[in-house]
């Protein structure tokens, strides 16, 4: 692969964030269709059962747009269908549209799931999925708890669940399912053809379209990545059938190769990008219309798009981020679940905080700095006015520093 085009560390920070919706007007006014458009943009927004603060896709998309209200997101999911949840590299809510090209992958899911299944096959399993299955169909919207009631129960189980929790994730990652609504956050299912509108549940393209379409849209949302990359967005094809693809494309002359300067200056890494960010007259990248993100310091939630790729955000941020949910208390070097701190196109630290409803607060348990970040008077002030919005958000009455967690 040749590299004609260098972009520095600098320009792919600003590409980065621009296409990851982190460089817009964060105090625009949003309504459903501007969050439809946020959202389509972003591509999907990852969903997680931890809620310190907020569930990460509502802290997702306050982060890039402070009139962002959960409600917004309920109407579009739970009434107009324009969203709806399935699987990426794991939960996420992702826009309907995109709905025919998550058939390949219920295709592609029912055949590595049932490898799996048989290795943990137990004798009645087989009745279940298709008891469960009727159950949804003559009985409507169902929830695991709902299930076992006069449905006989094999022993033994998949994944540590029962039968018929199995049976229902099975069907809903195959397709014979969808997510109608969540109560709580417990799914609540029902068939895919009461949920995801016709028009968008019949239409498939064949495969070369498919991995055209996963690839394509996933460079065009990254600005500039290597095929692993590619091929991770929105893990529905293979690193090799991404590799192939970005082979084939270049020697089309519909991709371009170019190399990007790591944080710290090193060599820079070889990747791909659009023709259109290349294509000027001195052959030099595109860089006019990259918008700068705002110098407001941001928290963003430990599944935010623009940190997911822990080896790119390394290499792009010079920001080394774990989520230390699963190390041992002793064990961890900031916190169990702590948030990164992004100040324009620069992560400047993060921070451990938690809304606890019985106090009615905010509360702040640590900050820590990244290396040549001082927090000095002006960025306090900026990071007290980001955690006053963060407190407004949830529904808090103050934010709390105990024992002087931050000074």
């Amino acid at each position: 692969m040749t590299t004609p085009y260098e972009i520095d560390n600098a320009t792919a920070r600003r590409l980065f964030l621009a296409r990851q919706g982190l460089s817009g007007p964060v105090r625009a006014k949003l309504d459903g269709a501007g969050l439809q458009t946020l959202i389509d943009d972003l591509g999907f927004v990852q969903v997680d059962s931890i809620n310190t603060v907020a569930r990460a896709h509502h802290m997702i998309l306050f982060a890039r747009n402070q009139s962002y209200r959960p409600a917004l997101l309920s109407r579009l999911l739970e009434q107009d269908r324009t969203l709806f949840e399935h699987w990426t590299h794991d939960a996420a809510i992702i826009p309907t549209a995109f709905y025919p090209h998550w058939l390949h992958r219920f295709e592609r899911e029912r055949r590595s799931l049932l490898e799996r299944w048989r290795k943990w096959r137990r004798e009645g399993f087989e009745d279940a999925f298709e008891q469960v299955l009727a159950h949804v169909r003559d009985n409507g919207p169902t929830m695991s708890r709902d299930l076992g009631q006069g449905i006989k129960k094999p022993s033994g189980g998949w994944w540590d669940w029962h039968p018929e929790k199995t049976a229902l994730e099975f069907h809903w990652r195959t397709g014979e399912l969808a997510i109608c609504r969540r109560e709580g956050f417990q799914k609540v299912y029902d068939l895919s053809s009461r949920v995801i509108p016709d028009h968008h549940a019949m239409a498939k393209e064949d495969e070369r379209g498919f991995i055209q379409w996963a690839c394509h849209s996933a460079l065009s949302r990254l600005g500039t990545a290597t095929s692993g990359e590619i091929a991770a967005f929105w893990d529905l094809i293979t690193p090799k059938e991404a590799a192939v693809w970005c082979r084939e494309s270049q020697a089309r002359g519909e991709l371009t190769g170019v190399a990007v300067t790591p944080w710290d200056g090193g060599k820079p890494r070889p990747a791909f990008a659009l023709p259109e960010l290349v294509e000027t007259s001195d052959n030099l990248p595109d860089t006019a219309d990259i918008p700068d993100p705002p110098k407001r310091v941001r928290v963003l939630s430990p599944f935010d798009p623009l940190i997911r790729d822990r080896k790119r955000c390394l290499r792009l941020f010079g920001f080394d981020y774990r989520i230390e949910v699963f190390v041992p208390a002793a064990k961890r070097t900031y916190g169990y679940y702590v948030f990164p701190l992004l100040e324009g196109a620069r992560f400047i630290g993060r921070i451990d905080m938690k809304h606890l409803k019985e106090r009615d607060a905010l509360v702040v348990s640590g900050l820590w700095m990244e290396p040549g970040a001082r927090l000095t008077k002006g960025r306090r002030q900026a990071l007290d006015a980001e955690l006053d919005r963060q407190r407004r958000f949830v529904g808090a009455a103050k934010v709390d520093f105990p024992n002087g967690a931050v000074k």
